[in-house]
């Protein structure tokens, strides 16, 4: 599925409004996948993800991960073993507000990523967060079910599909 979110933002802006949601450029881009989309399926925790193992093992086929980890800058969310986990199981792509780490190792599988930045440390595994909520961060809200477009240009949200 080939799209450029500059082309996402002429195209349904004026038609759409305010469903189309431009994501603030903080991002850095990992994965072999340079562009992905995807339904939304957001997950909010804090230094701990154990539930991100929870949700790639489920079927990911047509979906995105968003996770809210607080802009954490004290540990990594996603790594390569759970981006290989997501690979199998079909996710398009996972968008997270805070680090992943083993950027190398993830650069060559073959799934979207977009994180603030690495960090080496892993997390604390206590089980803790909250699925399905609305989620705020980048000047925008993810909702469960919106869609997410994301390229070299940046992240995009829309509560329907664009393409």
């Amino acid at each position: 599925m080939s799209f450029k979110t500059p082309d996402l933002c002429d195209q349904y802006e004026s038609e759409l409004g305010q469903s189309v949601r431009v994501v603030a450029p903080m991002f850095q881009r990992f994965g072999a996948r340079t562009s992905f989309c995807g339904e939304v399926v957001t997950l909010k925790i804090f230094e701990d993800n154990t539930l991100v193992r929870e949700i790639f093992n489920e079927d990911g086929k047509g979906k995105v991960l968003v996770i809210d980890g607080g802009g954490s800058m004290r540990c990594a969310l996603v790594g390569d073993q759970l981006a290989i986990l997501a690979h199998k199981n079909g996710w398009e792509g996972v968008v997270v507000y805070g680090c992943i780490r083993d950027s190398v190792d993830i650069n060559g599988i073959d799934i979207g990523v977009r994180a603030l930045n690495t960090h080496p440390q892993k997390t604390v595994k206590k089980g803790v967060g909250d699925r399905h909520l609305p989620l705020t961060f980048g000047g925008v809200t993810f909702h469960p079910g919106d869609y997410v477009y994301a390229d070299e240009d940046g992240v995009l949200v829309s509560n329907k599909p664009l393409i």
